[in-house]
């Protein structure tokens, strides 16, 4: 008889439960169950980022100046421009032989000339 009465208990709270709180418990589950976005970003941004990056191949480094300008264009957040500009460097950019020359004569140049 007791088991009987605490299920039916059970039920009531859990009924009681589920009116109060349904709609909350459904929006949490219906977040839950969705996949993060992998981190593709809107065509016109990228069209964009590509812009710069081409105007720019020789030394594809924004500044700060740049990056916002970048954003407000885009929509996009800094840390997406940043991360974009990274991994298309990483990814695509080979500096010139002439590059890597001039930035080791810089080097070299600095440490020899105090001698």
């Amino acid at each position: 008889m007791q088991d009987s009465s605490m299920k039916t208990e059970d039920r009531e709270l859990k009924d009681r439960l589920l009116r109060r709180y349904g709609s909350h418990i459904n929006s949490l589950k219906l977040e839950f169950s969705k996949k993060k976005k992998k981190g593709k970003l809107p065509k016109e941004a990228k069209e964009t980022l590509f812009g710069w990056w081409n105007v720019h191949y020789k030394w594809p480094y924004p500044t700060e100046a740049d990056k916002i300008s970048l954003a407000e264009t885009t929509g996009l957040d800094q840390k997406q421009i940043n991360n974009w500009f990274i991994n298309q460097r990483k990814r695509h950019w080979k500096p010139s032989e002439n590059m890597h020359l001039a930035i080791m004569d810089n080097l070299s140049g600095h440490y020899f000339m105090e001698d």
